[in-house]
């Protein structure tokens, strides 16, 4: 970890301007930003529809289940979908950073301590 000792702050503001911190905030935004987007557009999507495509979103599917329950029941499934996405994303590209940046930052907090 390439923090430096003397500079002033705690030890949280000193590793937030590490390279290691920010590859890991570079990481974690590269996937929620985009999924955030995505998911947003797709409930707004819903939203949309619900109020203007009446009609559509009346339409059967299968006996009494409509357009609007099967979107409103997909609501649930991506959110679901984007949690294990997120979780499968975090165990390959965030997780064995983020211990080696706490490690580092519990290091220097015990010396600071001392």
């Amino acid at each position: 970890m390439s923090v430096e000792q003397s500079t002033p702050g705690s030890v949280y503001e000193r590793f937030q301007g590490s390279p290691e911190f920010q590859e890991l905030r570079r990481r974690f935004r590269r996937f929620a930003f985009p999924m955030t987007a995505a998911f947003l557009a797709w409930y707004l999507l819903y939203v949309v529809l619900s109020g203007w495509a009446r009609d559509f979103m009346g339409t059967q599917v299968v006996g009494v289940i409509n357009v609007a329950l099967v979107f409103g029941l997909l609501q649930f499934v991506s959110t679901f979908l984007i949690a294990w996405l997120y979780a499968r994303h975090a165990e390959r590209s965030l997780d064995a950073l983020a211990d080696q940046v706490r490690a580092a930052v519990e290091a220097e907090s015990a010396g600071d301590a001392r």
